[in-house]
């Protein structure tokens, strides 16, 4: 029989394996189906961040910029990508060379630089402007480890048709390699798993390109961001989703994937799109196979692989919360069975040589935890681990003592809010004091808690907002590690689907988003004052310096696998410890000085600011989104006209007048409260998915 392949794409973390492929690899070969699967996502990067390649890239750039530079006047979408190139331009001097040293770093089995927070900062703040310049190169592309954005991005087919076209598309190079060696395997299939939204026009690229090189062979797509795209769909919206994808399988795919293998084995053709059905007996789940990744790829000295012991989640009841495997809110609650979890574990120890897990399900009842560490302390068995949790009362002391003891590395504990009133709203079940005692006894036990909070809850005022700032600040000296992203409207949430309960006046789609990427909404009345806004963005700004926070997925980001070898290595309060640590240079960059026709810093600071009002009007004002509406309001603004100049560049969006004076800074390491992955994917206007 002919193997099927299964495919993870980029854009994602390329610290350590995801658990899909595993998963679907785990059941299909317990059914005798032969199973390639490629973590395109780590291959990937792993081609492109390398000396070679960005050096290809930084001539592209410079080669655009070239181009720019000889008109005699810029359009405002050239002004877009005039400024792109040039904030990049000391990246694109100094990555290139540093970069094989830098990913070095990152898998260095010593762990001597690794461990060395000057040498690894060093080695992140390149990798950063490595991936600065792959996005310049390929603007008006805007691509981290969390998103990957153009400014009409999933709008439509056509525009996903135009984002996968070789220009456009940094992927495009390694994804022709890709489809040449599945072609050469013979696969029967290729599925593509989709788990996080910054995936979704890389796999649809990847796609396009498979269905021309090789139209015969059937192209599936699955997993929980296609699940969340294709939520509420039209018929006509989901032809359209569809896209280049034979087969599309929404929420939990075992089953349905293997019925997809079987009736492309008798010669039939399978549905367009099938409704995968929950696992409701994990008992009936094998172990997650890693079998075939390419686990010496990934950018960390050890492996850390995900499991899960449980699914979905036991409260369920959040009204802000959507996972893409439920309609509504988060998927039923299920767990496997204990001597399974540990059975599992065991094998992937001596099987892939690692003891460090990182235990990846909505959220695990303590109490399950509980019972998995007291049976592996019986039978002898010894790894270390980290997981999501619900701050719950049963959480104490002597409770935390036995986790701690049974390998306990850290918990992520979803705090949300310190206001009881939006706790209440939230319906998050666990008053703040209950919140405060869960993360007391954690830190008692030796164990590094994660705070995940947010603010802007809808009808949250400033003063509720500075609850959860003070709430934080209260407990700095317990907390290994916080976050505070801002409230985002998801289609799937009890709040969208009764959003007059919430204090919103309305919420709608914009004309022209035909793939039902965006839903945006408005309040009543707004309950912050810009000036109110402002003071709780510098009180979290002052919060956050008591820790060295970073970006997904480095070593100070939130359930990392960096961050946790770096809890194993130095304790549960090490990012404290770190927070007086200089931030990473690139190391042998030199800032130069470049010529330019036209006033680069004028650029820099006012086309994003006309890019993100012309955003505002079409929707909030109009409504309406699309290329030809946005270019005819573009083209009607003024044109950059000559006015030469002389600007010295550096790594991290650096730009200075090489005369002196006040320099312009454009860099990803800034954003809003400085505080990781929350940051990261941030959108003109609020509401975009």
């Amino acid at each position: 029989m002919r193997p099927v392949a299964l495919v993870y794409p980029p854009t994602c973390d390329p610290t350590a394996p995801y658990l899909s492929l595993p998963t679907l690899a785990g059941w299909l070969r317990s059914h005798g189906v032969e199973v390639l699967p490629v973590d395109a996502n780590v291959e990937a990067f792993d081609a492109l961040l390398q000396r070679a390649p960005l050096h290809q890239l930084a001539n592209q750039l410079e080669h655009r910029l070239l181009e720019l530079e000889r008109k005699t006047s810029l359009t405002h979408q050239e002004q877009l990508i005039y400024g792109a190139l040039w904030a990049a331009r000391g990246d694109a001097l100094a990555a290139p060379d540093a970069m094989d040293d830098a990913v070095a770093v990152l898998r260095d089995r010593t762990g001597t630089r690794f461990y060395d927070m000057a040498a690894y900062g060093d080695a992140v703040t390149t990798v950063e402007a490595g991936m600065r310049l792959i996005s310049a190169a390929h603007a008006p592309l805007t691509m981290s480890f969390t998103g990957y954005r153009t400014p009409f991005s999933l709008l439509n087919a056509a525009e996903v048709a135009l984002d996968a076209g070789p220009q456009r598309n940094p992927f495009h190079d390694y994804f022709c390699a890709l489809v040449d060696r599945l072609r050469a395997a013979n696969v029967l299939l290729v599925g593509i798993s989709v788990a996080f939204p910054g995936q979704i026009q890389p796999a649809y690229s990847l796609a396009h390109l498979i269905k021309q090189r090789w139209p015969e062979v059937h192209v599936t797509v699955g997993g929980p961001a296609l699940t969340q795209l294709f939520q509420g769909l039209t018929d006509v919206q989901a032809a359209a989703a569809k896209g280049p994808f034979d087969s599309v399988i929404t929420y939990e795919g075992e089953v349905a994937l293997l019925d997809l293998v079987r009736t492309l084995q008798r010669g039939e053709t399978p549905p367009a799109l099938v409704r995968g059905e929950m696992t409701e007996d994990m008992g009936r789940l094998p172990a997650p196979d890693f079998t075939g990744l390419p686990l010496e790829k990934y950018f960390s000295p050890q492996l850390v692989l995900p499991y899960d012991p449980t699914r979905g989640c036991y409260w369920g009841k959040c009204t802000f919360c959507h996972y893409g495997l439920a309609e509504v809110g988060t998927a039923a609650y299920r767990e496997r069975p204990v001597e399974h979890v540990l059975s599992h574990v065991k094998t992937l120890m001596e099987k892939h040589g690692t003891s460090v897990f990182y235990f990846s399900q909505d959220a695990v009842n303590p109490k399950t935890m509980l019972r998995i560490v007291r049976t592996a302390k019986e039978q002898g068995l010894r790894f270390r681990w980290s997981t999501d949790m619900r701050p719950e009362r049963s959480l104490t002391p002597e409770r935390c003592a036995e986790l701690r003891e049974g390998g306990a590395l850290s918990m992520a504990l979803g705090v949300e809010s310190a206001s009881p009133r939006v706790l209440e709203l939230i319906d998050k079940g666990v008053p703040v004091e209950t919140v405060r005692g869960a993360i007391e006894s954690l830190a008692g036990a030796n164990i590094a808690v994660e705070a995940m909070c947010f603010t802007d809850f809808p009808t949250e005022n400033a003063r509720e907002a500075m609850a959860t700032v003070a709430f934080v600040d209260s407990l700095k000296d317990k907390l290994g590690l916080f976050i505070c992203g801002e409230f985002d409207l998801t289609k799937g949430s009890l709040v969208a689907q009764d959003p007059s309960q919430f204090g919103i006046e309305e919420t709608w789609r914009v004309a022209g988003d035909e793939l039902g990427m965006g839903l945006f909404y408005q309040e009543r009345k707004d309950p912050k004052s810009p000036q109110e806004r402002q003071r709780v963005d510098e009180a979290l700004t002052r919060v956050s310096r008591n820790w060295r926070l970073e970006h997904y997925p480095w070593a100070g980001a939130l359930s990392t696998a960096h961050t946790m070898l770096y809890y194993a290595r130095f304790g549960p309060d090490c990012f404290r410890g770190f927070a007086r640590h200089a931030k990473g240079t690139v190391p042998g960059a030199q800032p130069k000085v470049f010529p330019s026709r036209f006033d680069v810093l004028t650029i820099l600071e006012h086309a994003p600011q006309t890019e993100g009002g012309l955003w505002e009007e079409m929707v909030y004002a109009r409504r309406e989104v699309g290329r030809q509406l946005h270019d005819a309001m573009a083209n009607a603004l003024p044109r950059a006209r000559p006015s030469p100049g002389r600007y010295l560049v550096a790594p991290g969006g650096v730009v200075t007048p090489a005369s002196g004076g006040p320099g312009r800074t454009r860099s990803s390491r800034g954003g809003r409260r400085g505080t990781t992955a929350a940051n990261a994917t941030k959108q003109p206007v609020r509401g975009w998915s």
